[in-house]
């Protein structure tokens, strides 16, 4: 004699009944839990936030009302004076394609040599990697203006004096971006690397098809940094560069400044101007950095 065991059918009025005996304390809890970090959040993006507001909003005042007393966070009589003069006086149409480029290239090449750098010292087992990774490390510890003078020596002999490339060498290897690609290269398995070799793959078909999707996130994080270092940097293209049609956006703004006086208008819309890449940049990049599984086609 055999019996089938048949699905008994769920009744929709013990199901809501069971909804009903839900304890509300632990919802409850939950949402008092939230509160603090959810406040120290708020207070954290109004020290951050508040600033960058006086700042955007000053750049619509005019030079008198600047340090005018009693200080106003709004202006009141908004002008756009200020970045009328700045885009007058400083070539920054130049400006913003000298930049451009440099960041769009050393960002590639960043990604690029990272991810290569990072794979290699995470999934590649031999002491002279370990110790590279070392050296790597170590370049962390020691401050920027150490290495200026080494660095702009062997750029010089190089031959890329005054030349975008010499502001872009550099920027090829960095100790950040080798560090995030070796860490995440690490929670990959290596049975997946295993499994591929088995089924015929070479190990450059390996990293291009395997590897370098599954690091997606990783890759778009670092473009988005790397994009926002260079854009942002300063001293090393103000060592690099002497001819002012090859000057960046951060060494056009110091034109602005002036000998004996500063006119901050000009100088707070000058900065406003910089500023906007960036944010479009951070805009349209951060959903894909965001929404991202980074444990995408892994499984325990």
């Amino acid at each position: 004699m055999t019996t089938t065991d048949m699905p008994r059918k769920i009744d929709a009025d013990s199901v809501r009944a069971v909804s009903k005996k839900r304890p509300r304390g632990s919802a409850t809890g939950g949402l008092r839990r939230a509160i603090a970090p959810t406040t120290l959040l708020w207070v954290l993006a109004g020290l951050y936030g508040i600033p960058v507001l006086w700042f955007v909003l000053s750049s619509f005042k005019p030079a008198g009302d600047l340090f005018s007393l009693p200080l106003t966070v709004f202006p009141d009589n908004p002008t756009v004076s200020g970045y009328k003069e700045a885009w007058a006086s400083a070539n920054f149409a130049q400006y913003f394609i000298n930049t451009t480029l440099v960041c769009v290239i050393a960002t590639i090449l960043t990604v690029g040599v990272s991810c290569c750098t990072g794979y290699a010292l995470a999934k590649y087992d031999n002491k002279w990697l370990k110790a590279f990774f070392l050296c790597i490390l170590a370049t962390t510890m020691l401050p920027a203006e150490v290495m200026l003078a080494p660095l702009f020596l062997v750029v010089r002999d190089l031959g890329f004096y005054n030349s975008l490339s010499g502001i872009i060498l550099p920027a090829l290897l960095t100790a950040t971006g080798c560090f995030m690609f070796r860490q995440f290269f690490l929670t990959v398995p290596d049975e997946l690397i295993e499994a591929a070799r088995i089924d015929g793959a070479r190990e450059l078909s390996i990293f291009l098809r395997i590897m370098v999707p599954l690091s997606r996130p990783i890759m778009l994080t670092l473009a988005i940094l790397s994009f926002q270092w260079r854009w942002n940097d300063y001293i090393w293209p103000l060592l690099m560069l002497n001819d002012p049609d090859k000057f960046t956006v951060q060494i056009g703004i110091q034109s602005l400044v002036g000998a004996q006086n500063i006119n901050w208008s000009v100088l707070l819309g000058g900065s406003v101007i910089s500023m906007i890449p960036l944010i479009v940049v951070f805009l349209v990049f951060q959903k894909y950095v965001m929404n991202a599984d980074i444990n995408a086609g892994l499984k325990d």
